[in-house]
C-alpha cells in the first residue's frame, strides 16, 4: 500500500501565501488562532464599527471572490489546506436571491478572506495592517544598530521577519512517519478488476466508511478490503488499491509562556513546534530559547533547543505536534553578553554546564583582528560582595593561549561523538580558552588589535617603491624593511642610508638621533635568474659586505638619491628642420641652438619669425622667442636653456596676416612689406561700431604680443607693425564704463537742480 498526499484541485501554491500578521492585539480568552488569520483577529467592537461603516461588506466579499478567478472547489480546497472549514465561504460563492444581501461576515470569515490574499485594495477590507516595508526597514536598522553594540538577544527576531514563517509543507506527499488521525481525508483508488475511487474522512473514532464495505478502522483497511475483494489478495492479484491523503487534519495546540501572543492555535497536522512559535508571534526577549518544552498528556515528550537550529541547522527536536499538545516557553536562565572582536556580538543564553568557550563559539568565534592573547569579563558582584559606590562590578582578566597547529582539531558535540562526520572546524581558531563558568549578567569583551599607529612600527621613505610605516617585529633588519617597501627605486644611493632613532637622552630637547647605516647593491631586488640586477646603469656600489642592521621601534629610514642622477630629458623638434624628431638632452645646460644643430639646422623654407615654442614645465605654455636673432647670435637671451618636455615647431613662410574681432570683415589679408596696422584694419573692412581702437593688439608669429600705446601730449599713439603670419585682434568696446559715467552725470545734475531749488526758495522768502 502506498500512502501520500495529493494536491487539492487548483491549490494556488499555498506555500507562497504569506499570512499578514498583526503585532498589536492579544487574543481574548478561549479564542483560537487559525493559520493565516490575525493572531488576535479583530475585537467584536471593531467588527461592529467596520460593519456600521460598510453595510455592504458581505457583498464586497462576494465580489472579491468572483474577481479572484477561483472556482468554488478551489476556494474550498485552499481554505481546508490553510486550516479553515472548507465550507466557511459557501454563502459568498453562489448566487444570491434577488433582494437578499450577503450574510454578515464574522471575524473568522474576514481572517479567511485575508488568508486567501483578497483582503487589500479597498477601504472596506483594509482591516488588517499590512507591512509596507517602512516598518521592516526601521526594524532592520534598529537590529543592525543592536548587532553593532552587542545589545541584541540572539535568536529573538527570527520569528518576526516577514520572510520567515515556518509553514509546514502543505503540498506533495506526506512522509511515511505521518500518523493518520481524525479529520484526515483519504482517497481510496481501486484499479484492475474494479475501477472505483472513494473520498474517505477519518472519524473521531478512527475509522472510515467505505461503500459496499462498511465501517473500517484505518489500521485494518487492507484486511477488510481483502474480504470484500477476493482478487485483492493472492500471489497474482488482479485488483490493486492505493490510499493517499488528500487533506490533512487540523490540530489544536497551545502555546504559552514567553511568547508574543500566548493562546490556543489551530495548526495543520504537519506543523511542528517552530510552526506553533511562529503562529504565536515568536518568543519574547525574556524567553529561554535553550529549553522549550513540548508537553503531551501532561508529560514532556521533547525539549527544543533553538540554538541547535539557529547555529547548526539541527531540527531533530522540532517534533510534529499532535492535537492538545502544549508548547511551553519558560523564562530565561543564565545570559551573557559577548562583544568586541567576535563575528556575531550579541546576548547569548547558556545551558547548565556550558562555559566561556561555549559562549564564544555561539558568537561565531574571533574576528581576524581579535587580540587573542587575553580577554576581559565584566561581572556584576553578588549582593554580599558589593561595597558602597556607583559601580558594583568587577573586571576579570583572562589569559588565552594559541595551540600548536597539530592541536587545532575540530570540535565534537558530546551526543555526536560516535558519528565520524561530527567533527567541524573550531570557530575559535585553535585558541586555548579556559573552561571558566559564567554568571548571569556577565559581559565578555574581546579586544581588537589597534591601528598601526598605536603599535610598534618602523618607517621608510625616500627612494623606495612603497614608502610608509610597517609593523616592527623582534629581530627586524634594515634589509627586511627595504623588502617590505618593494626595494629601492632607480637612482637610489646604495652606499648608506640615514636612520633617525628615538634619543636615549632628551635633556636638551632632542627629537631624534641620526646615524648612517651601510648598505650595498645587494639591496636591489629586481634580478634575473642569474642573479644580475635588471635596471639602468648608474653609480657603482659595493656588491656585498654591508653588515645587517637590526632596527628598533619607531626608527625612520631614509633611502637617499644618487647625486645628479636624472633620467633622460627629451624635447620635440618639428617643422622646417632637416631631421625632425624627439631629442634627448645631453646635459642640463643644452640650449635651443644645440638641439637645432643636432636636427641638421633649419631648411631654406623655414620661417624663423614664426617659431612656436611650448614649455610644459610649470604650465608655462607658449613662450615668445626671436629665433631669427638667435640664429644670428647664439649669445642672445632668447637662446634659452631647454627643459624636459619642451616643444619647438618652425613653420614655412606665411604670407598673410589674420584680422579678427570687432571688424566688419574678419579674415586673412595678404602681407605687404612696409604697411602698418591701419592698412590691415582697413583691408578687413575697418573697425566696426562695437570695436575699441584703443585696445587693438597684434600677436606676432613668434608668440610675442604688442598693443597700441598712447604717446604723451600731441605725439599720437604707437602702433605695432604686423609681420607675416601675425594675428591682429580688435576687442569689443566696454560699454559698462560709459553707462556708469552717464549715471554719475545724471546724479550730479539732480543734486545741482535740488540745490538750485533750495537757493531760489531761500532768496525769495520775505
Amino acid at each position: 500500500m502506498r500512502l501520500h498526499s495529493i494536491a487539492a484541485v487548483g491549490a494556488l501554491a499555498l506555500s507562497a501565501l504569506a499570512p499578514i500578521r498583526s503585532s498589536g492585539q492579544v487574543p481574548t480568552q478561549g479564542q483560537t488562532q487559525l493559520p493565516g488569520a490575525l493572531p488576535a483577529g479583530i475585537t467584536p467592537d471593531q467588527l461592529a464599527q467596520l460593519l456600521q461603516q460598510n453595510p455592504q461588506l458581505g457583498n464586497l466579499i462576494r465580489q472579491r471572490l468572483q474577481q479572484s478567478g477561483l472556482s468554488p472547489d478551489q476556494v474550498r480546497a485552499q481554505l481546508a489546506a490553510s486550516g479553515y472549514p472548507s465550507n466557511l465561504l459557501d454563502p459568498y460563492l453562489g448566487a444570491v436571491p434577488t433582494g437578499q444581501a450577503a450574510p454578515i461576515p464574522s471575524t473568522l470569515t474576514l481572517a479567511a478572506i485575508q488568508a486567501l490574499g483578497l483582503g487589500g485594495g479597498g477601504p472596506a477590507l483594509e482591516f488588517l495592517p499590512v507591512d509596507t516595508g517602512l516598518n521592516r526597514v526601521r526594524a532592520e536598522s534598529m537590529r543592525a544598530e543592536s548587532l553593532a553594540t552587542g545589545n541584541y538577544v540572539f535568536g529573538v527576531d527570527v520569528f518576526r521577519r516577514s520572510t520567515t514563517q515556518f509553514l509546514p509543507q502543505l503540498t506533495g506527499p506526506v512522509d511515511p512517519m505521518y500518523r493518520l488521525g481524525p479529520g484526515d481525508v483519504l482517497v481510496l483508488v481501486l484499479t484492475g478488476g474494479v475501477e472505483q475511487a472513494y473520498q474517505l474522512e477519518v472519524t473521531r473514532e478512527g475509522f472510515v466508511i467505505v461503500p459496499q464495505v462498511g465501517q473500517i478502522f484505518v489500521n485494518v483497511l487492507y484486511d477488510r478490503l481483502g474480504r470484500v475483494y477476493s482478487k485483492l489478495r493472492g500471489p497474482n492479484p488482479t485488483i490493486k488499491f492505493d490510499v493517499t491523503v488528500s487533506r490533512v487534519r487540523i490540530n489544536q495546540v497551545y502555546v504559552i509562556g514567553e511568547v508574543k501572543q500566548p493562546g490556543a492555535y489551530q495548526l495543520s497536522a504537519l506543523g511542528s513546534a517552530l510552526t506553533a512559535l511562529y503562529a504565536a508571534g515568536g518568543v519574547t526577549t525574556r524567553a529561554d530559547m535553550r529549553q522549550i518544552e513540548i508537553r503531551r498528556l501532561d508529560k514532556v515528550v521533547a525539549t527544543l533547543d533553538l540554538y541547535d537550529y539557529l547555529l547548526r541547522g539541527d531540527k531533530r527536536d522540532d517534533i510534529r505536534l499532535e492535537s492538545g499538545d502544549v508548547v511551553y516557553v519558560p523564562l530565561h536562565g543564565t545570559r551573557v553578553q559577548v562583544t568586541g572582536a567576535v563575528l556575531r556580538p550579541a546576548i547569548y543564553e547558556l545551558k547548565n554546564g556550558e562555559t566561556l568557550p561555549d559562549a564564544l563559539r555561539a558568537a561565531g568565534g574571533f574576528r581576524a583582528n581579535a587580540a587573542v592573547d587575553r580577554l576581559t569579563i565584566h561581572r556584576i558582584l553578588p549582593a554580599a560582595e558589593r561595597r558602597p559606590g556607583p559601580l558594583p562590578r568587577a573586571a576579570l582578566d583572562i589569559a588565552l593561549a594559541v595551540a600548536a597547529p597539530s592541536d587545532q582539531r575540530g570540535s565534537v558535540r558530546p551526543d555526536d561523538a560516535a558519528s565520524p562526520t561530527a567533527a567541524e572546524p573550531d570557530p575559535l581558531g585553535g585558541v586555548v580558552i579556559p573552561s571558566l563558568p559564567l554568571d548571569n549578567g556577565d559581559s565578555v569583551v574581546v579586544d581588537s588589535i589597534g591601528p598601526l599607529d598605536s603599535l610598534l612600527y618602523v618607517g621608510i621613505n625616500g627612494m623606495v617603491n612603497k614608502p610608509g610605516r610597517y609593523p616592527w617585529q623582534e629581530g627586524m633588519t634594515l634589509r627586511a624593511l627595504v623588502l617590505l617597501a618593494r626595494g629601492p627605486k632607480i637612482g637610489a644611493y646604495l652606499k648608506d642610508a640615514e636612520i633617525a632613532r628615538l634619543p636615549a637622552d632628551r635633556s636638551q630637547g632632542q627629537l631624534a638621533d641620526t646615524l648612517r647605516a651601510p648598505i650595498d647593491s645587494t639591496y636591489l631586488f629586481e634580478r634575473d635568474r642569474a642573479g644580475h640586477y635588471i635596471g639602468p646603469p648608474g653609480q657603482a656600489f659595493p656588491g656585498s659586505g654591508a653588515p645587517e642592521l637590526r632596527l628598533q621601534p619607531y626608527d625612520e629610514v631614509l633611502i637617499l638619491k644618487q647625486p645628479d642622477f636624472e633620467l633622460q630629458r627629451t624635447v620635440q623638434v618639428r617643422g622646417e628642420v632637416r631631421f625632425p624628431g624627439t631629442y634627448a638632452l645631453r646635459s642640463k645646460n643644452d640650449r635651443l641652438t644645440d638641439v637645432l644643430d643636432r636636427a641638421g639646422g633649419v631648411t631654406p623654407q623655414a620661417y624663423a619669425n614664426g617659431v612656436r615654442f611650448y614649455r610644459h614645465d610649470a604650465n608655462a605654455g607658449r613662450v615668445g622667442l626671436n629665433l631669427a636673432k638667435v640664429l644670428r647670435d647664439r649669445r642672445d637671451k632668447d637662446n634659452i636653456v631647454l627643459a624636459d618636455g619642451d616643444s619647438v615647431f618652425i613653420p614655412a613662410y606665411i604670407p598673410t596676416v589674420r584680422v579678427e574681432g570687432a571688424v566688419n570683415s574678419p579674415g586673412s589679408v595678404t602681407y605687404v612689406r612696409g604697411e602698418g596696422l591701419d592698412y590691415y584694419l582697413n583691408a578687413a573692412g575697418g573697425v566696426s561700431f562695437k570695436g575699441d581702437k584703443k585696445r587693438v593688439f597684434v600677436q606676432q608669429p613668434n608668440g610675442n604680443v604688442r598693443a597700441v600705446h598712447k604717446r604723451p601730449l600731441f605725439f599720437g599713439s604707437s602702433k605695432p607693425s604686423p609681420e607675416p603670419g601675425a594675428l591682429v585682434v580688435v576687442p569689443v568696446r566696454d560699454t559698462t564704463r560709459q553707462s556708469q559715467t552717464g549715471t554719475i552725470i545724471a546724479g550730479i545734475a539732480q543734486i545741482v537742480a535740488t540745490l538750485t531749488t533750495i537757493i531760489v526758495v531761500v532768496v525769495t522768502r520775505p
